[in-house]
């Protein structure tokens, strides 16, 4: 096998797999991979959250005071909720109301699904650049929080601006792929035969 046959056959060509096809396949893995990445972040910041209250009721205990533990939490409550929000959508966690969708038929179901992620597009693309203009201001600005430790309120801002951000391209990837023809990927296959 010359180096041109094995490079095709690692790429997948040699399977009689089209380029488009390899490259859509590695998109996505790179979308999901993403979106995990963002998921594991969040976490992050959630057990950086109850390590901060751990040690705020730990330090009450024996009569120690840490300064500005409350903000650090909720700094870390806003970035893990804002990084969580594009993986908890891909995998369907957002609460949904189908009560209208049980009852349309497959045609106009998916009708209705490019609408509301048309809309929802917008919203999300609206809210991550106005999300990323505050920060923005913030920084300008060298605003603080008002606590004992004055934090910068631009470095809780970016990350939660990373959160918008990552909705909106996983809501502008999956409004793609209903675009396509596909079902969303956040729809169980009960509620959405194929």
């Amino acid at each position: 096998m010359n180096p041109s046959e094995q490079a095709q056959a690692h790429v997948g060509l040699s399977a009689g797999r089209q380029p488009e096809q390899i490259e859509a396949t590695l998109c996505r893995r790179i979308l999901d991979r993403f979106y995990t990445g963002c998921f594991a972040v969040s976490m992050t910041a959630l057990g950086l959250m109850a390590v901060a209250v751990m040690l705020q009721v730990g330090s009450r205990l024996i009569g120690v005071h840490i300064p500005s533990i409350p903000e650090i939490t909720g700094f870390c409550m806003a970035v893990s909720s804002f990084l969580g929000l594009a993986y908890t959508f891909r995998e369907g966690g957002h609460v949904r109301v189908t009560m209208l969708l049980i009852n349309l038929g497959d045609k106009r179901r998916m009708m209705f699904e490019r609408f509301v992620l048309s809309v929802a597009v917008l919203l999300a693309v609206m809210f991550a650049f106005y999300l990323v203009n505050m920060t923005i201001v913030s920084y300008e600005y060298g605003e603080a929080s008002s606590g004992i430790i004055p934090i910068p309120l631009w470095i809780p801002q970016s990350l939660v601006s990373c959160g918008a951000i990552c909705l909106a391209i996983a809501i502008v990837d999956v409004w793609i792929d209903v675009l396509r023809g596909k079902p969303p990927s956040y729809i169980n296959k009960e509620e959405f035969p194929q």
